[in-house]
């Protein structure tokens, strides 16, 4: 179980390029942890943030960032191609490989920046005070950095994109946090456990769901 048969050219790329995608990684998170914690700590509390209105308007300021640095300058960079290549024409249908992974990075992006807002205004939310509202701050700096990351790694190999993979992974686990916090809200602890057990529920069936065919 697991072997890979030799004859089976396409068995053997897969393995391959999953090792390749896995590697980038596993360097990315132990970085992407210490930039989150040295973030929280070194950044001092922020003043003024006992109030949720406040707490709120300085996480839209972040996702405001996020937005600028991250999806604005994909946007850019594929306007400034098209303005310098036949793709001026987008009938035309003229693509370079640069272009293409923009566009890929660019519909990533935008699908993370789905998870990425509300996960930082929901934070924020939670948040009590200007010292915890320092982890809002972090999960920005962390997820730009995890985004710029993967742009650059997926212009070096697709498998290098995986290097942007904590970024996902934070937006991940700041719902789980705001949905476990609504949750026990809601109903207590049992409300939090439910809400979380139903997502890794869902998860595993995914997980099942989405294994290869074999013929």
């Amino acid at each position: 179980m697991g072997k890979v048969n030799p004859a089976d050219p396409v068995g053997f790329e897969l393995r391959r390029r999953q090792t390749a995608t896995i590697v980038p990684i596993c360097i990315a998170f132990p970085v992407a942890i210490m930039l989150w914690l040295g973030t929280y700590n070194l950044l001092p509390p922020l003043l003024g943030m006992e109030d949720t209105l406040p707490r709120l308007v300085f996480s839209l300021k972040c996702c405001c960032v996020a937005i600028l640095f991250c999806f604005v300058t994909g946007i850019e960079a594929v306007a400034h191609e098209r303005l310098r290549s036949p793709a001026i024409d987008p009938l035309s249908g003229y693509e370079t490989h640069r272009m293409r992974i923009n566009l890929r990075y660019l519909q990533n992006t935008l699908e993370q920046l789905v998870l990425f807002i509300p996960g930082v205004l929901g934070l924020a939310v939670y948040c009590s005070d200007g010292g915890s509202m320092r982890a809002v701050a972090a999960t920005t700096v962390v997820w730009i950095a995890a985004r710029i990351a993967f742009w650059i790694g997926y212009h070096y190999g697709s498998a290098q994109r995986g290097i942007g993979a904590p970024g996902m992974m934070l937006n991940i686990l700041v719902l789980l946090y705001v949905c476990a916090r609504f949750g026990d809200e809601v109903a207590g602890t049992v409300g939090a456990i439910v809400l979380i057990a139903l997502f890794g529920g869902a998860e595993a069936v995914l997980v099942w769901g989405t294994k290869p065919l074999r013929p």
